[in-house]
């Protein structure tokens, strides 16, 4: 008899029951176990972010050989054009939802929280480089060997994307479900959340609504331009959408949503590029809902909430999220100095900003590695055109010369 295996989506539906469960009745020291096994996953997962979008885009890109420069300028621009419309199509809903959705709300002071529990201990592993300088180097490698076809730094760099691949799939991915039960076992345990949904519920409930319609809409485009069925291509995503609500980062549904995005028939080398791309410098969730969360607080504030500002914030903000570290909680963390500088967010301000954003991380985060299938399905069918146009255009040379 053959044994049979639990799937990965299963395996985390499970750990998050049981993370939920589990908080009600474990006692400290016992929740601080997985806490310390989450801070380790946690790190050691900032540490090999640089590494993972250097092994994967530097050779991506050199495989893509001359084109590379093109579909890099596409992709880039698709993503940053997907986060502003993002930006500011939540502004609209926003200011024409929230004067009646929080007409009674207004901000109190924030009382003293509970202190939280802590790890036994932490192993701080700081990262080779950031992911700025990760994307920069990545890039200036992998077009320098699409130009020279530089074979023994290709090899290199061969080699060491199966070192990357073989982590995701050999430790990644196994812990996945181990951090997942630490994540809502934390959660379910000190009632934080519980506390954060009980004052924002109607806030966060239009979010996830957003993020629902914006998803419709980058497919409807994507399945526009490459003529399949849009609602197929968001079908396919759906795994990676869901693994993404579980492990709040990007960086870490990757191998999930390169398979999926795969199966929705876009090209393994060109997807291989593209996917770990978007998972840096596309956020079109995570800039949703701090638009959203940001003009909540300033409405409930008392703060007023101009075009003028919000548009300015928001042409930032995409940029800012550019640099933002593809961990839970990294694209508020990228954010606070513009909230703070743009918005004159104070500490209080920025306090509930950072609860109602890490709150809810999972929808955004979900929104934006599903989003990435999209794009990957553009710059797809924008790749094919060209190369057909390239072939048509050799064909009528060689029909003159002859």
């Amino acid at each position: 008899m053959k044994k049979k295996k639990i799937g990965l989506l299963p395996k985390i539906v499970i750990a998050i029951a049981l993370g939920i469960g589990c908080g009600l009745f474990f006692p400290d020291g016992l929740v601080r176990i997985f806490l310390t096994i989450n801070g380790l996953f946690s790190n050691f997962l900032g540490f090999i972010i640089p590494l993972l979008i250097l092994g994967l885009v530097a050779p991506g890109i050199a495989d893509l050989g001359k084109g590379a420069g093109r579909l890099l300028l596409i992709t880039a621009l698709l993503a940053y054009g997907f986060t502003l419309f993002s930006g500011f199509f939540t502004y609209f809903a926003s200011d024409l939802s929230y004067p009646w959705l929080l007409k009674d709300a207004e901000l109190q002071p924030l009382e003293t929280a509970v202190e939280p529990l802590a790890p036994y201990f932490t192993v701080t592993m700081p990262p080779l480089m950031d992911v700025m300088t990760s994307l920069i180097l990545a890039f200036t490698l992998g077009l320098g060997m699409s130009v020279i076809n530089g074979a023994a730094l290709k090899g290199v760099m061969e080699d060491f994307k199966d070192i990357i691949n073989k982590v995701i799939t050999g430790v990644i991915i196994p812990l996945l479900p181990l951090y997942i039960f630490g994540i809502f076992l934390n959660i379910s345990n000190s009632g934080q959340v519980s506390g954060v949904l009980g004052v924002f519920v109607k806030i966060i409930m239009m979010i996830f609504f957003l993020t629902i319609v914006l998803l419709f809409i980058q497919f409807f485009i994507a399945g526009i331009v490459s003529k399949k069925n849009p609602l197929r291509l968001f079908r396919n995503m759906l795994p990676a959408y869901m693994i993404a609500l579980g492990t709040q980062s990007s960086a870490a549904t990757i191998p999930v949503t390169l398979e999926q995005t795969i199966k929705n028939g876009v090209n393994r080398e060109l997807a291989a590029f593209v996917i770990p791309l978007c998972a840096t410098i596309h956020l079109s969730g995570s800039t949703m809902k701090i638009v959203a969360c940001a003009m909540a607080i300033m409405l409930m504030s008392g703060i007023s909430v101009s075009f003028g500002v919000m548009a300015g914030f928001i042409f930032m903000l995409g940029i800012a999220m550019v640099a933002a570290p593809g961990v839970p909680g990294g694209a508020i963390m990228a954010a606070l100095g513009l909230l703070q500088s743009m918005l004159g967010f104070d500490e209080t301000a920025q306090g509930l900003m950072i609860a109602l954003y890490i709150a809810m991380d999972s929808f955004g985060t979900a929104c934006n590695v599903t989003g990435d299938g999209a794009i990957a399905v553009i710059v797809d069918q924008i790749n094919k055109k060209s190369h057909h146009a390239g072939t048509r255009e050799e064909l009528e040379e060689v029909v003159v010369v002859e």
